[in-house]
């Protein structure tokens, strides 16, 4: 049996800083906007505060899963781990 030698990956750090701040710029867009819909609804249907956080949190999770599939897709156009 023969073993073939492998290459460690290596972290290409300037896709990594890129994705990352478009990560952050863009989930605070999304997750500020989860966060105000739960608090706009709630207040037009006038549900009080439980409703509002229930609503916020509901939506925030929401968000974050928008984050992390942006994360998902901006790591397969900008690959950050390099093999």
């Amino acid at each position: 049996m023969t073993e073939t030698a492998r290459k460690p990956a290596r972290i290409n750090w300037t896709n990594l800083l890129t994705v990352g701040s478009a990560c952050v710029l863009v989930g605070a867009m999304i997750l500020g906007l989860g966060l105000a819909t739960g608090w706009a609804l709630a207040g037009m249907f006038g549900l009080g505060d439980i409703g509002a956080w229930v609503l916020e949190a509901i939506f925030g999770g929401i968000a974050l899963v928008g984050i992390v599939a942006f994360w998902r897709m901006a790591v397969r156009v900008e690959p950050v781990i390099e093999r």
